[in-house]
């Protein structure tokens, strides 16, 4: 058995511990030393990207006119705008502030007053709704939605710059559910105008742009495409308005009576309504066309009212009892009642009914007429229900004619009536 001195474990320790800090010590050095290596090349693959990237072109502006199927497209940049900004801002992007900075102010806030009664039946105002609506021009004039306004006893306009005014209603239309509302501003105030656009050459696929007021956050843009054209909507007074534009871009509650614009900043439809289980948009919201715009407008400044072309009599929409009572070879179609004497109808051939017989229940009927012609089709449209008839005849003026295809001692037949005034 061999024995150790205190002297010798002392030894044996410090030698171990020597050899152990000499080994760690030569890890750390290494290990240390491929770091900077790779700091090193790394600083040098960051360099060279940069000078790549500094060597890319930044995005193209327009600001020559181009050609595209025919016509002459420029792209008008703010005033803000300089060359500096090509590395900052997209070409999409800048078209978006441009339309922005361009349209907002003329973008109105509209907020109503409702009469209400309270517990003892007395009358008290009340909030109502609100809605967005656009200045068309400088005296005041403002296009907007009827059911932002309806059964409104008082209007506030508010404008971008906090200013508010009370409005009054020139005229609504609800078969096309526009409204134009107007307030009076002080002479020495410029208003800012949202230009008229075209909407009878729109695609699906086009950029567009909505302003409005969405929940009470005021002049909010959104932007998206024209994602179908031609689209009969039936709105909540069971009126069909045909031609209505569908767009993704986000329209929520407030939006309706703002402006659905081009990328010039052109009014090309007032969003009016969207399709959504939840109130919320949900990428299908439809605007009205500003052709069918701009015509039902001019009316309402003009005559406080939209002339329409009509049928100057009654008309009754088939039931299949009316339908089996009077023995018709069709159940659906627009019976012709009632003719006014001098209508343009009875003096270009329409035919209206000579029996009399009480319709409806017991407590409620009233007297029809049958025996006379049932128009089943106007201009070559199926007319299945009075909803069509005034949809197909919206864009139509007295004296203009249409050809009806009715149904006459069973037979069909085409004729030419010319309308009145509805």
């Amino acid at each position: 058995m061999k024995l150790y001195t205190k002297r010798h474990i002392f030894l044996g320790i410090f030698f171990t511990t020597l050899v152990y800090i000499l080994i760690v010590g030569g890890y750390l050095f290494f290990s240390y030393k491929n770091d900077s290596s790779e700091k090193e090349n790394t600083s040098k693959q960051v360099v060279s990207k940069e000078t790549s990237e500094s060597s890319i072109s930044p995005p193209m502006i327009l600001t020559e006119p181009v050609s595209f199927e025919g016509k002459n497209y420029v792209l008008e940049l703010p005033a803000w705008y300089s060359s500096e900004d090509n590395l900052n801002y997209t070409q999409d992007e800048i078209q978006n502030i441009s339309v922005y900075e361009n349209c907002n102010e003329a973008v109105v806030n509209i907020n109503t007053a409702v009469m209400g009664v309270n517990w003892f039946l007395e009358p008290v105002p009340q909030e109502g709704g609100s809605g967005s609506g656009s200045i068309i021009n400088g005296e005041g004039y403002v296009v907007t939605n009827v059911h932002v306004i309806e059964g409104a006893y008082k209007i506030y306009i508010s404008l971008s710059d906090g200013t508010q005014y009370e409005g009054k209603v020139i005229g609504i239309d609800e078969a096309s559910d526009i409204a134009v509302i107007k307030f009076d501003p002080p002479k020495d105030v410029e208003l800012k105008t949202i230009p008229f656009g075209e909407s009878g050459n729109l695609k699906v696929g086009q950029k567009v742009l909505a302003i409005g007021n969405p929940f009470g956050f005021e002049r909010t843009l959104t932007t998206g495409i024209v994602s179908g054209l031609g689209r009969p909507i039936r709105n909540s007074n069971n009126v069909i308005i045909r031609d209505m534009i569908q767009t993704d871009t986000a329209i929520n509650p407030g939006n309706s009576g703002g402006p659905l614009l081009d990328t010039q900043g052109r009014m090309i439809g007032i969003n009016t309504m969207i399709y959504s289980t939840s109130g919320s948009s949900a990428g299908i919201g439809f605007a009205v066309p500003i052709n069918t715009a701009k015509r039902v407008i001019s009316d309402l400044i003009q005559y406080g009212k939209v002339r329409r072309g009509a049928i100057d009599g009654v008309l009754v929409q088939l039931t299949n009892s009316i339908s089996n009572y009077a023995k018709l070879p069709v159940s659906q179609g627009l019976l012709v009642s009632e003719l006014s004497n001098n209508s343009f109808a009875k003096q270009t051939g329409l035919k209206a009914g000579t029996e009399a017989v009480q319709y409806g229940s017991r407590y409620n009927s009233t007297t029809i007429y049958l025996g006379g012609d049932v128009i089943v089709a106007i201009d070559g449209v199926s007319v299945t229900s009075l909803a069509d008839y005034y949809s197909l005849l919206e864009s139509k003026k007295p004296g203009d004619s249409v050809t009806l295809t009715i149904i006459r001692n069973r037979k069909q037949q085409d004729i030419t009536v010319k309308l009145d005034e509805a």
